[in-house]
């Protein structure tokens, strides 16, 4: 599967990204909620991992956007 990870803490980002890529996934990190939304509009992922609490724009502002837009990926949010 592809999946688009956007989470800022960088201790948990490269947690979750090796531990998909372990099992093979292809994962791409964004770690705040505008680049995120950028590269879940221009580039198609199976599946999306969203930290709750991020720089900018939170993980729920960013689900709105992708959703008003017509993007119906799965989405899990993280959250603490």
């Amino acid at each position: 599967m592809k999946i688009l990870l956007v989470e800022d803490d960088p201790s948990v980002g490269d947690f979750v990204v090796a531990e998909l890529s372990a099992i093979g996934h292809e994962c791409r990190l964004c770690v705040n909620g505008e680049d995120g939304l950028l590269e879940a509009r221009s580039t198609h992922y199976d599946a999306m991992v969203f930290d709750r609490m991020l720089p900018g724009m939170d993980g729920l502002t960013l689900i709105k956007a992708l959703r008003n837009g017509g993007n119906n990926t799965p989405i899990l949010v993280l959250s603490a």
